[in-house]
């Protein structure tokens, strides 16, 4: 209990003084415990947050770094990994909001929480007015009448479960009562002949499939929570079939493509079903971006996808027979043919060259890969400066400030690798730079060209992780199929427009389209008369 102060002090003689002064000493030495036990409590508590944070952040980096290994040949160990670490960061991110929420209510008043920024909720979508009206009609204090002074607004974000629908369409049968002539309406075109699906639904599959990786039984698993019983099989000849009324836009879409001067191509496998084995071979979907943006060109960005059986370097061979331009793309020995024709010339990958150092680095802490990473790291630092800028403006910069770097660089190079085991991995990442060095110092001799091929990783992307849930291809057609449909969603993409609503619009005007005037249903054509507004490109 808190010593009680009497208001007159000279009441009191020299004990009762004494006495309050102990108790008043006893009494403030209290309250200083007490606060700095709960000062401890707090910093003990954001200790062990920010202690989490990073545990956080150390998880973000390994699945980063684990997903990007998977672009290669992954086994399920790899994938086992980063379903562990995504659970256990889900696990931490969530006690972490549970725990800042108790630091707050443990914090005196006067300390300041850190909150992130919420972004407002989108304006296209569809709003609810709830009117809350207060209880009272007439003023609680004096009765008086109530009258607008303005109002309070506060938003929730809601979830709307989707749903299907039935369109029936009713045609009457009209007859002249002269001649008995009979009248009907045309029955409406359907994108798939006698298929139940409209263009809508059809829109849905092909975007879960290949947007948001959901194989076809899972689809069905679905739609049976709804009460409508959708088989996988017939689900999979809706993908086959808007894959084939899909394949004329396909074809305009890769005409475009393969009339840039530069592309980025890249490839990853994916295992197909072997038919009547029983087992999986590996196929491969190879993947071709034109892409001129950064070099401030306005030229619609777009991807072509293409399915081969194997990686023969005849496929790649085959599908830029009519390019002529520069290549950006890996050190692949299938592309060499291609180079060695004359119509094609190499631009080699820098993040190639990067994250060979860059694995070094995570795993041996070597100084080489740490002083190469720095090197490079200043030639991108180049890049994001001029990135967007006119190709003769870009082509300056880098001859007059990155030129000089990767000079240094070379010869750096040369004389580390004298000093190295040939047998180390250092000395292998080394060799495989100094090895594709005229290709590597292309971009600094034509502006349009890129410093790397991430525009081609970025659209294998979605490719790895739908690998990941459909765990094979059902045939070499399947392949085929996916090459189709991830073509128009990536260039969707690419362009800042929806997929799905995309291939809503698409799938409900392609049957009566004039195929002379395919190209009027591109990507970047229709994206004025799509009803959602553009969503952020990949």
């Amino acid at each position: 209990m808190d010593a009680a102060i009497p208001r007159d002090l000279d009441q009191l003689d020299s004990e009762a003084l004494k006495a309050l002064i102990l108790a008043l000493r006893e009494q403030a030495f209290s309250h200083r415990k007490r606060l700095t036990t709960q000062q401890e409590e707090i910093l003990s508590q954001r200790e062990q947050l920010a202690s989490r944070d990073a545990e956080i952040e150390h998880l973000k980096l390994l699945i980063a770094k684990l997903r990007r290994q998977q672009f290669g040949r992954s086994s399920e160990k790899r994938e086992f990994q980063i379903e562990q670490l995504e659970l256990r960061l889900e696990e931490l991110e969530a006690r972490r909001t549970k725990e800042t929420a108790a630091v707050k209510e443990s914090a005196p008043p006067s300390t300041a929480v850190v909150r992130p920024v919420r972004r407002p909720l989108p304006d296209h979508l569809p709003r609810e007015v709830r009117k809350v009206l207060p209880k009272q009609e007439a003023c609680p204090d004096c009765g008086g009448k109530l009258k607008h002074l303005g109002e309070d607004v506060s938003e929730i974000l809601e979830y709307v479960p989707a749903s299907l629908k039935v369109i029936q369409y009713v045609r009457p049968k009209l007859a002249c009562g002269c001649c008995d002539r009979i009248v009907q309406g045309e029955a409406p075109r359907r994108p798939i002949e006698r298929s139940i699906a409209g263009p809508g639904l059809l829109a849905h599959v092909l975007a879960s499939k290949y947007c948001d990786h959901l194989p076809l039984y899972r689809q069905s698993q679905i739609f049976a929570r709804t009460g409508v019983e959708l088989d996988r099989s017939t689900l999979a000849e809706w993908v086959g079939g808007s894959s084939r009324l899909l394949a004329p836009l396909v074809e305009a879409l890769r005409r475009h493509v393969m009339a840039a001067g530069k592309l980025h191509a890249d490839d990853t496998p994916v295992p197909v079903l072997a038919p009547g084995l029983g087992k999986t071979k590996t196929g491969r979907l190879w993947t071709y971006v034109r892409d001129d943006r950064p070099a401030g060109d306005s030229t619609p960005a777009a991807v072509w996808f293409a399915y081969s059986p194997d990686r023969k370097g005849e496929h790649p061979q085959s599908h830029l027979s009519n390019f002529t331009g520069t290549l950006q793309a890996d050190g692949y020995a299938g592309f060499d043919q291609i180079y060695e024709a004359g119509h094609i010339q190499e631009a080699a990958c820098w993040a190639h060259v990067r994250r060979k150092f860059y694995d070094l680095e995570v795993a041996h802490k070597s100084p080489v890969a740490s002083e190469a990473l720095q090197r490079i790291a200043a030639l991108y630092a180049i890049e994001k400066e001029i990135r967007g800028r006119p190709p003769d403006e870009r082509r300056e910069v880098r001859n007059t400030r990155s030129r000089p770097l990767l000079e240094s660089l070379k010869q750096w190079f040369e004389e580390t690798l004298e000093k190295l085991s040939r047998k180390s991995d250092t000395a292998m990442a080394v060799r495989y730079a100094l090895g594709r060095w005229a290709a590597l110092l292309r971009f600094c001799d034509d502006g349009g060209i890129e410093i790397d091929n991430n525009a081609a990783e970025r659209a294998l992307r979605v490719v790895a992780l739908g690998r990941k849930n459909f765990l094979f291809a059902g045939s070499d057609g399947g392949g085929e199929s996916a090459a189709a449909i991830y073509s128009l969603l990536g260039t969707a993409k690419l362009n800042g427009i929806d997929p799905e609503s995309y291939l809503r619009n698409v799938l409900s005007r392609i049957a009566d389209h004039p195929i002379k005037r395919i190209e009027e249903l591109l990507p970047w054509n229709v994206a004025a008369s799509l009803q959602l507004p553009n969503q952020e490109a990949a």
